[in-house]
């Protein structure tokens, strides 16, 4: 990250304190996310006292560090406190991954958070540096991806996901599904790998092909009247928590929020009942959607929604969920050229791409015989 872009987000980040609650802290220091810990420590350590000056004259045995996760992104780590007076604080400090930048948006991320925490979501800002931001810590546990078809939890995803999407942020209201489908087809579509097995693989993606599926999924979405919310865009088992003893559900890292089609949000979610292994024969059943559906247009009395308002949610989010599959194929094979973690994201892009291709047609006929007024939407198979 660039110190253009690091005063940048202390920018956005003082102006939103302006805007809201508490001052958030800033610090020019930087931290290598692929240190090992004992390495890592000292500099966490420094990055704390260096943010929050009550801190500063700590002995470094106050201060303990230890991994939270370390996602397909960003590493997260958990600070443990003794301060002078005795009590005991936690801090979340995330690391973000090198040359994340390339594919995320940090000043609308910024932007974003402080007025969603505000509004009760995910944790609260307290300080950024230049790669990374610290976090009030959350008590909790993060899903897996069979907990999302609980029906318990879903209920309570659905609740929470209506409440994220009435969250007003200051600024354009344009949704950005294509602008950023479109962005990462230009870095998708020229890059070049330096491993030779890659840059095989790479040649046989037929960049045009894919140039085409975008222009005629976007042409058929234009036809909908899809409501635009701001949208969470990565609502995975991995960023909701959920504190079991106070039966509490967290959204955390909006580092992909942005003004979206709602259908998108809901039709990613539910991509993501397949995990990082894309087991899509998890993908929830129409019975499971509408048992979501319900819960996310009617928190109080779900049972009172129409069968009408059922069928166009569920259209919505089938016809998203494909335009999810070609976000994250094209984004995979940029993470693949880009991204020094362990993880195999050409296999991603063809996991993704190929169940676009498989879900397609069906999706499509559903959405034309739907506008074309034939009644309720079919199951699509």
């Amino acid at each position: 990250m660039g110190a253009v872009n690091i005063w940048n987000a202390i920018e956005v980040a003082g102006e939103a304190s302006e805007n809201s609650m508490s001052q958030i802290q800033s610090s020019s220091l930087s931290v290598d996310p692929s240190l090992p810990l004992p390495q890592i420590t000292p500099r966490i350590i420094e990055l704390c006292k260096d943010l929050f000056k009550k801190w500063s004259k700590l002995d470094n045995s106050c201060f303990s560090v230890e991994t939270v996760s370390g996602g397909i992104t960003n590493l997260l780590l958990k600070v443990s406190v003794k301060e002078d007076n005795g009590n005991n604080l936690s801090v979340t400090v995330r690391l973000y991954g090198p040359n994340t930048d390339y594919v995320i948006n940090r000043e609308r991320e910024l932007q974003a958070i402080k007025y969603l925490s505000a509004a009760g979501f995910g944790a609260n800002l307290l300080g950024v540096f230049s790669n990374g931001m610290v976090q009030s810590f959350i008590y909790a546990r993060t899903l897996v991806p069979e907990d999302m078809r609980k029906p318990k939890l879903a209920v309570e995803i659905a609740k929470q996901l209506h409440r994220f999407h009435q969250v007003e942020i200051p600024g354009s209201k344009e949704p950005q599904l294509w602008n950023d489908m479109f962005k990462f087809f230009e870095k998708a579509s020229n890059l070049e790998f330096d491993d030779f097995e890659k840059q095989k693989i790479y040649k046989t993606i037929s960049f045009e092909e894919i140039q085409n599926e975008i222009n005629e999924l976007k042409e058929l979405t234009d036809r909908f009247n899809a409501p635009v919310v701001f949208a969470h865009n990565d609502l995975l088992s991995g960023n909701i928590m959920m504190n079991d003893e106070e039966e509490t559900l967290y959204f955390i890292d909006f580092e992909y929020g942005s003004y979206n089609y709602r259908g998108f949000d809901i039709g990613n979610h539910f991509n993501e009942y397949a995990g990082y292994e894309c087991d899509y024969s998890l993908y929830p059943s129409k019975d499971e959607q509408y048992h979501f559906f319900r819960h996310y247009l009617q928190l109080e009395n779900p049972h009172e929604v129409s069968e009408r308002d059922l069928d166009a949610l569920y259209v919505e989010a089938n016809t998203y969920m494909l335009a999810s599959h070609l976000y994250w194929a094209l984004w995979g094979i940029i993470q693949a050229k880009i991204s020094p973690i362990n993880f195999d994201y050409v296999s991603y892009f063809f996991l993704r791409y190929d169940e676009y291709k498989k879900q397609k047609e069906s999706c499509f006929s559903l959405v034309r015989s739907y506008l074309s007024g034939f009644g309720t939407a079919q199951n699509l198979t």
